[in-house]
């Protein structure tokens, strides 16, 4: 039996054993890596990965599993697992089913490159010398980082009438350049197609900030206005995106409970949540329901407008689903701060004292409900005097709330980046952001 007949098969046999709503999709992966370290390549792996993921509804109980025996068998054997272990468990009664179909689909623009397909075969190791001997070129004394290569596909039919597949490829690089300890430039790319994507662009820049970072000094604490790179701010958008999902809302996990209509930012934000932009990691044609991806506005000018929802969530709050399943816990695909009109220069004047931001790392909340948090800039980082960098900087930490970063917003960049990485598990994409009167202190 072939894989699609499987899947198939599998949902047939548990309408056929009563179940209330059944989802299952097939997942094909094959995959590239290439880690880099001293310059060098240090380790190069490649792997293919299927299996099957089964979601069902029994009597109220809901059962997800996935299995990599693609046999009849096994099929058989899952299912009957499935249903014995349904049995056991309390009914969920905040369960509200699934997305009905037929639905029709709009094709992601730039969401699959064939040679991407093409370099999973052994380009991609040209690639990285591009970039590792262009940041060696540019000053920096050693490179380290990763590129990862991706080209997937996936087969979803449920119970509610729906049967859609997709084909995708996706690209992420990540590049340290490094002179010293405190002197390093981290940068990151990631698309599903190789339109933009110059290794040795990204392996300068990165060398070039991380010569001006030469022999930094004790930053100041107290309150300052902060210029966030694209990097830096995605970091901090990432957080938001997890907090606008209506699981986080009802779990106490989110600073945004109880806000909707409501102004949380500044009136210059308009934020949203989009499954269909071109090229963006995060965009499908259709969600883990098979609803088709939309584009939500989350913040409109400065007023919080939607949580994210599945189809059951949305049924429990008395609206619709925003295509943002995860069957579980609805999720983020793209997070997108709209584009403001100032060059990165612009904000830079617009500073009488400050500080310039291009990382963060260990964004950790001290209360998620109330949005407290701090977060630690690393590599590069400069003070700002009246709209000058004047040195380089060490030893400092952001303390503030979310919100506040959120209100405090007075310019927002005009070129934006897609960010993708350890510290941004969900794509963001966003511009350079200055924010005003930041609480900044140090690193215990």
């Amino acid at each position: 039996m072939k894989p699609e007949e499987l899947a198939k098969y599998i949902k047939e046999q548990l309408l056929k054993k009563g179940v209330d709503d059944a989802i299952v999709s097939l997942n094909k992966q094959e995959c590239s890596q290439i880690k880099f370290s001293n310059s060098k390549v240090s380790a190069i792996k490649d792997w293919y990965h299927m299996d099957i993921g089964i979601f069902a509804v029994h009597k109220k109980r809901t059962i997800a599993i996935s299995i990599k025996d693609f046999s009849k068998k096994a099929a058989d054997a899952a299912i009957e697992k499935l249903l014995k272990f349904a049995e056991n468990l309390p009914p969920n009664n905040e369960y509200n089913g699934i997305a009905k179909g037929p639905f029709e689909y709009k094709e992601i623009k730039k969401g699959y490159d064939k040679d991407i397909e093409e370099i999973n075969k052994g380009g991609n190791i040209k690639l990285v010398k591009q970039a590792i001997d262009s940041a060696l070129k540019n000053g920096a004394k050693r490179a380290a980082g990763v590129l990862e290569t991706d080209s997937s596909s996936t087969y979803l039919i449920t119970s509610g009438k729906i049967e859609v597949k997709e084909k995708s490829t996706s690209l992420y690089f990540s590049l340290r350049a490094l002179i010293d300890k405190y002197a390093s430039c981290h940068l990151n790319y990631g698309a599903k197609t190789l339109d933009n994507f110059e290794p040795d662009k990204i392996g300068k820049e990165a060398a070039e900030t991380a010569k001006k970072a030469l022999n930094p000094v004790e930053g100041r604490t107290g309150k300052f206005d902060i210029l966030f790179s694209p990097l830096a701010f995605a970091n901090i958008l990432g957080n938001i995106g997890e907090a606008t999902s209506i699981f986080s809302v009802e779990s106490g996990l989110s600073c945004l409970a109880g806000k909707l209509n409501k102004l949380i930012a500044s009136p210059i934000v308009n934020l949203y949540d989009d499954g269909t932009t071109p090229n963006a990691l995060g965009s499908s044609k259709f969600d883990a329901e098979g609803v088709p991806s939309k584009r939500n506005a989350i913040i409109k000018n400065g007023e919080l407008k939607t949580y994210l929802h599945n189809t059951s969530t949305a049924k429990r709050h008395g609206t619709e689903t925003t295509a943002n399943a995860g069957l579980i816990s609805p999720e983020p695909s793209n997070i997108i701060l709209e584009k403001g009109k100032s060059s990165e220069e612009a904000m830079l004047k617009d500073i009488k004292e400050g500080y310039y931001i291009t990382n963060l790392w260990y964004t950790r909340f001290n209360n998620y409900n109330t949005g407290d948090f701090s977060t630690i800039p690393r590599d590069a980082a400069f003070y700002v005097k009246d709209g000058e960098i004047k040195f380089p900087v060490k030893n400092i930490r952001i303390s503030d709330n979310i919100l506040t970063i959120l209100k405090n917003i007075k310019l927002i960049g005009n070129n934006p980046e897609q960010i993708f990485g350890w510290e941004v598990e969900t794509p963001v994409i966003t511009p350079a952001v200055l924010v005003k009167g930041i609480k900044v202190s140090k690193p215990e």
